[in-house]
């Protein structure tokens, strides 16, 4: 007497697992672009901060003096192009005169802009809104252009880096959806795939992919591991037998089924795999028995009488 079961058709979702890890959505680090002494310091450690907002000023009295001084001079070159203009309509100057004059007003505007421009780079603003990390200066601090004042991170919502075997590549496209859990944590979160490396990495065999989930409460963090699932398909009418009615051979794998009260071995092809069953792609239908217990004694032929089971799930 062998333990046997009629196969059917059953829902079958093909998961695959990954580990993976968190990172922010953007991210910077804050350094001044010119050395300079911070005369303000718009950093609260920990804070939500604004596209924009103001957090590092750094000392620029002496870019300020020249920048008026050039604009001085710049109203006093246009005040007397104005008084050469109407010289030149009474031909009381030559046009050279005139357009020198021209020459230095353009070159005012450009040695302005320049200091503008300089300027511009004594003030560190929140690229994108985020939240502050932890400073490493104070005001009153002298910061050269390689010294991080601290980072910004935005992590609502987060992204979710993974890797999947070569295998799926075609197979991963953006808007798929994933769940995860991180260390030490059961609940589980959910996320989108929205883009994947255009390409296979050498030395892995594995393609990268990137998703992204929300984080209104900032409960989660970047850098934390995450445990991925992620469905790669479904089937309706799939054929799932035990592990252990699948006997390995030379030349692949196979199964025992009665028919007409005799055990008859068949060569089968497999495919997804779970915790206690298999997925037989070919050499089953629906509608066979498959033997699940002594089939290590069986022979081709060799009478059989069956008792009905269920299989585990």
């Amino acid at each position: 007497m062998v333990n046997g079961y009629v196969v059917q058709g059953e829902n079958l979702e093909e998961q695959v697992a990954s580990s993976g890890t968190l990172l922010a959505n953007e991210e910077a680090e804050l350094r001044p672009e010119i050395s300079g002494k911070i005369v303000k310091l718009n950093i609260s450690e920990g804070s939500k901060v604004a596209k924009g907002m103001l957090l590092v000023k750094i000392n620029d009295a002496d870019l300020q003096a020249t920048q008026s001084k050039l604009q001085s001079q710049l109203q006093l070159n246009e005040t007397k192009a104005e008084r050469l203009k109407q010289l030149l309509d009474l031909n009381g100057i030559s046009k050279e005169e005139y357009e020198e004059l021209q020459n230095t007003i353009a070159a005012n505007k450009a040695d302005l802009q320049f200091v503008k421009a300089q300027i511009e780079k004594t003030e560190i603003r929140a690229p994108f809104d985020g939240i502050i990390g932890l400073r490493s200066v104070s005001e009153g601090s002298y910061v050269t252009t390689d010294k991080v004042i601290a980072s910004l991170q935005q992590i609502h919502p987060l992204k979710v880096e993974f890797s999947l075997p070569e295998k799926y590549s075609s197979r991963v496209k953006p808007g798929a959806h994933i769940s995860f859990t991180t260390e030490g944590g059961s609940e589980k979160y959910s996320g989108t795939v929205y883009a994947t490396e255009p390409r296979i990495d050498a030395a892995t065999r594995t393609v990268k992919i990137r998703a992204r989930c929300a984080n209104p409460s900032a409960s989660l963090l970047p850098g934390s591991f995450a445990k991925i699932q992620m469905v790669m398909g479904a089937s309706g009418n799939a054929i799932m037998v035990p592990t252990q009615a699948v006997i390995p051979v030379l030349k692949g794998k196979k199964v025992f089924v009665s028919e007409n009260g005799m055990a008859l071995s068949r060569m089968i092809t497999t495919g997804v795999r779970t915790e206690k069953q298999i997925e037989v792609l070919d050499g089953l239908t629906i509608g066979d028995t498959v033997i699940v217990t002594g089939i290590m004694s069986l022979r081709d032929s060799m009478p059989v009488k069956i008792k009905p089971i269920s299989p585990a799930r």
